[in-house]
Parts: C-alpha cells; structure tokens; sequence
C-alpha cells in the first residue's frame, strides 16, 4: 500500500476552514487523514515544516496545443510546465488544430495526458463547429469523452441566438459556457487598448466597452434561460460591473482574471518599446481598469485566477507588434506573481489566495479536488512564502518563452506539487 505522510506543514484548507500547522496523510492517491500529530505507521514521510500545504491548485484556462502546434507547447511540457508552477490540474482549451469539437479528439487528449501527464488535465470542447461561431458542436459527446466545460475561446460568439442556444444545450447536461467576450467590429484589426497610450504609439486599439458589451450581454442570456456562464480573462472595469450585477440579481455568472491583467496596464507596452510580450487578448487596460479588476477580485465578484497560459514561438512574436500573436506563457510564474504582488503587498490574505486557486476554481467548474478532506483526491500545492527568486524563461518547463515578467524578483514561490499522491514536482534546493 503506497502511503505519504507530510509532517508539519501550516495546513491551508479554505473549503474546510482549516489553517493550522497540522499533519496530512495520503493513502493510495486519497487524503486519509489531516490532523495533529498523525501517525506514520508504515507511510513515507516528507518534512514539510516552514512550507504552507493547500489543495492542490488548478488552472482553468491553459493552451496546450496539442494537437497541431507542437511547436509551441505538447501535452508533456506543457503539464511539466504546471507542476513546476503549483498547478496539479489543468483545463485545456480548444483551440488547438484540428479543434476540440468532437469526442474523437476529447479522448485523443485525455489518452494522451493520461499517457504523458504530469498533472491532470480536463479538455474543453468547442462551443460550435470549428469555433466559426454558427454551429453547435455536440454537447453530449463531449461531455462523455471527457470535456467539463464549453469555449471557443480566442474567439467570440459574435451571434446572440448561437449563444443563446449555447446556453441551453449547456443547462442540459449543467455544465458552464466560458466566453471570450469581445465584439468583433471594435476589436476588428486592434493590436492594444484603446487610449491615450495606443494613440501615442500610433497603434489601433480596441475599447474596453467592446468587451463590456458582450459581458452584459451573456449575463442577459444566462439569466434569460437559466444556464451558466464563466467570462473568462476579464479585463475591463464595466465587465467587472455587469457580472457583480448579475450575481446581485442571482444570475449563474462567474469569472476569472489573469495576473498579467492584475499587475500590468498598456502603459507596459510603451515603456518596454513595443516589445510583443505585452500583446495579448483582452489587450492589458488602462490603470483604472486594472484597479477595478483588482476590487472585483477582493470582492468576490471575480471567483478565481486563471493563467490563460498561450504559448508561441520565437518567430510567432519577433514580428511588427501588430503583427505578433497574442498571449502570453503563464503556468510557471501565476502563483510566485500572486503571492509576491497580492499576498505581499497585503491585498489579499493568503487563504483567499488560496480559494482563488483552487476550491474556486473546482466549484466553477465542477471538478474534482479543491479540498483536503478525507477521501479527497491526493492534489496538494506546497508553497514556500521565504523562496526569493528571479523569473528566468531559460528555466521554463514550457516549450515556449513568451513572458512579460522576465526579470521580476518575486518572493514566494511554489515548492512541491503533489498529483495522485505522487510529487510531481519538487524545487532543487
């Protein structure tokens, strides 16, 4: 019988309310007991004291793009890449070539994860059809291969009927469409935010209430027919307003937020000379958006942080900057960033930082862990709050290098990440 027993660790448990220097014994991948003083009897035994133990942490946006770009990210580096970030889940988009929209690829991913996964990973099938935006795909296929949730991410649902109907086939099998919230004509040709900073750089921007519009407007139709909705990569003040609005009148919307929107603006953009790492969709806002985002996530309006880890070649990104794909890498630097800059700066205390990473998360989408309570999943995230180190993308587990945050000292960064009751990962001391 495989047992591990990790001894005197601060035991960080939001689901239970538990935050205490305690004990937790896993036994043959399941939490058996989490107590003072437990015994080992027989189990192998991990010295955790000074580390804080928490459920492990799941991200519920990642692009592995496997299959089709290869290039950029697989399966295996992109899970390796998790572990070494503090994740010990996953949720992969669809947008991969060809796209998730059948159960045949479903299970192509989930054989292929299963096979060379180092966390655990839940694929997302498409909303419709090649992610063109007119078709649905077929839900209950899906959801039987293996998908959790419903996106064409990376590209909006511009049709109010096909969301609509998004939304009731969803409501049928309770699961949440999760919607890239973006109207198409604003955003038509932007490469940043619209204002005082795109005009200055002479670069096309698309306005905030572009996505503001589309928020309220899947608020409108969750309400309308009772499904669920996740918007997802939140960016702008007015989305902040119309979801906190929405639960306020008992709509099922949530939300998510990346660091790269909570701790850059556009100005990033002009004071790094156009460099490509700071282009991503949802463009990064003006300060006053980002402040918004921070309060609605404080608040509670925004229920968990997201990576949105997109990796891209070198190629893909030495380019004009209007030119240069979108997005960022974010798996191995979203939990170090939270803790140094959230944590630290004492915005949020390091409980909440937890549920956002982890129960949160699960509870949005219904998925397994988010817990230490006994018969729980044996995922566990160990962070260490005294590790200082600098973000070097030459370290990355991920295939791809496309940081914004390269150079950054952070104080706080994972320490050992436990799937199925095995370390996954662990930092060389």
């Amino acid at each position: 019988m495989s047992r591990l027993l990790l001894k005197g660790g601060r035991v960080i448990d939001p689901a239970q309310g538990l935050d205490a220097t305690l004990d937790v014994m896993i036994t043959e991948g399941t939490i058996e007991e989490v107590g003072p003083r437990v015994q080992a009897r027989g189990a192998q035994v991990l010295e955790v004291k000074g580390l804080v133990v928490c459920p492990g942490f799941i991200d519920i946006h990642t692009h592995l793009r496997e299959p089709g770009r290869e290039d950029k990210e697989t399966i295996a580096t992109g899970t390796r890449a998790a572990a070494a970030g503090g994740f010990t889940a996953v949720c992969a988009m669809p947008n991969t070539d060809p796209v998730n929209d059948t159960a045949g690829i479903t299970r192509a991913i989930v054989e292929r994860a299963r096979a060379e996964g180092a966390v655990r990973v839940y694929p997302i099938g498409a909303i419709t059809r090649g992610q063109m935006g007119e078709e649905l795909s077929e839900y209950g296929d899906l959801k039987e291969a293996g998908c959790v949730a419903f996106s064409d991410d990376g590209r909006p649902v511009a049709s109010a009927r096909v969301m609509r109907r998004a939304l009731e086939y969803a409501k049928a099998f309770d699961l949440a469409i999760i919607d890239h919230c973006e109207e198409p004509t604003l955003a038509e040709k932007a490469c940043m935010n619209e204002g005082r900073v795109s005009t200055l750089l002479g670069l096309r921007g698309q306005p905030a209430a572009g996505e503001a519009i589309m928020v309220e407007r899947d608020v409108l139709l969750a309400e309308l027919v009772g499904g669920r909705v996740h918007i997802a990569h939140l960016s702008a003040a007015a989305s902040v307003d119309a979801v906190r609005r929405g639960k306020a009148r008992g709509v099922r919307v949530t939300a998510e937020v990346t660091p790269h929107h909570l701790f850059l603006t556009d100005e990033a953009v002009r004071e790094t000379g156009y460099d490509t790492n700071t282009k991503m969709n949802p463009p990064l806002r003006s300060e006053a958006d980002r402040e918004a985002v921070l309060a609605g996530l404080r608040d509670g309006t925004i229920d968990c942080i997201a990576t949105d880890h997109a990796p891209h070649t070198v190629d893909d990104k030495k380019v004009e900057y209007d030119h240069a794909a979108n997005g960022v890498v974010g798996l191995e630097t979203a939990v170090a960033l939270c803790l140094d800059r959230l944590v630290g700066a004492g915005l949020v205390e390091l409980p909440y930082l937890v549920a956002l990473l982890s129960s949160n998360p699960a509870r949005v989408l219904g998925l397994p862990g988010g817990t230490l309570a006994p018969g729980s999943p044996a995922d566990l995230t160990l962070l260490d709050l005294a590790k200082k180190r600098q973000v070097d993308a030459t370290r990355f587990e991920s295939r791809s290098r496309n940081t914004p945050f390269g150079g950054w000292i952070l104080k706080g960064w994972p320490a050992m990440t436990i799937v199925d009751g095995r370390v996954a990962w662990k930092e060389a001391r």
